[in-house]
């Protein structure tokens, strides 16, 4: 089975429609599948209801897909660096499901393991259990939460291999497993590709029985949400320069040889 696919609109083809829940998976900017959204947005699709920790940033990301209105409902944990977000939502105009993060995390994990609901203690007494079903353990009150399966799985990964297997890069792996297996379907989109064994099986962050098609995109923008820097301390010219004598002096030791004891030399 040929996974991979030329273009980011071509591995779309055929899989998106009006009215699905996809989820997507990526932290703030971090870890997002920049092309996927984009050729979500230029298919044209809509009534979405897309599942991620939160929707971007204005003009970029998921933000893209609110300012075109794609999205009809958000089930996420955060709003807060998106403007567009805030005001759709407090508008009327935006349908928005608040998760806890961890909660949202594990629905999706449960989702795609197939366990359809679970308990958890998080947003027992607040607005979050409303309406849903509460049991005690051991003493303790709980609030099932339903698992989450959609439609369609966008997320992004450092490196697949040609029968899909994955490696995520550091924190950029974040709701992105998660996300690949509980949807029905699982795009992801890549900076490199190698071929299937290259990877070495303690490498694999996920298998590829979870990844339906793979689309390479070598240079995403990577945007930056909020640069956040702290002004360099202070150089002790003194203590600078004792630093670098010693140094030196540690370089030269190391590099000379050592002396050979022989008999009768």
């Amino acid at each position: 089975m040929n996974k991979i696919y030329p273009s980011a609109e071509a591995a779309l083809k055929g899989i998106v429609q009006d009215g699905q829940m996809l989820a997507v998976g990526g932290f703030g900017l971090c870890g997002i599948p920049e092309a996927l959204i984009d050729a979500l947005k230029e298919s044209g699709v809509r009534d979405l209801t897309v599942v991620s920790n939160n929707a971007g940033v204005d003009g970029f990301g998921l933000g893209k897909l609110l300012e075109t209105r794609q999205i009809r409902k958000m089930i996420s944990s955060y709003v807060g660096e998106n403007k567009e977000f805030e005001r759709q939502y407090l508008a009327g105009e935006l349908e928005l499901e608040f998760t806890p993060q961890g909660t949202l995390a594990e629905k999706l994990r449960a989702g795609g393991a197939g366990i359809p609901a679970f308990f958890t203690k998080t947003g027992v007494g607040t607005l979050v259990a409303e309406g849903k079903e509460l049991r005690e353990f051991d003493g303790e009150t709980y609030v099932m939460e339903r698992a989450l399966v959609p439609d369609v799985a966008l997320v992004k990964a450092d490196v697949a291999d040609t029968s899909g297997n994955l490696r995520f890069r550091l924190t950029a792996r974040n709701f992105n497993p998660a996300a690949a297996m509980a949807g029905k379907v699982c795009v992801v989109e890549v900076e490199r590709i190698v071929e299937t064994g290259e990877l070495a099986p303690d490498d694999i962050h996920l298998p590829g029985i979870y990844v339906h098609r793979i689309v390479l995109n070598e240079h995403p923008e990577k945007r930056i949400e909020k640069r956040t820097v702290r002004a360099a301390a202070p150089v002790d010219p003194v203590a600078a320069k004792v630093e670098a004598q010693a140094v030196i002096a540690q370089a030269a030791v190391a590099d000379t040889p050592a002396k050979t004891n022989v008999k009768g030399a």
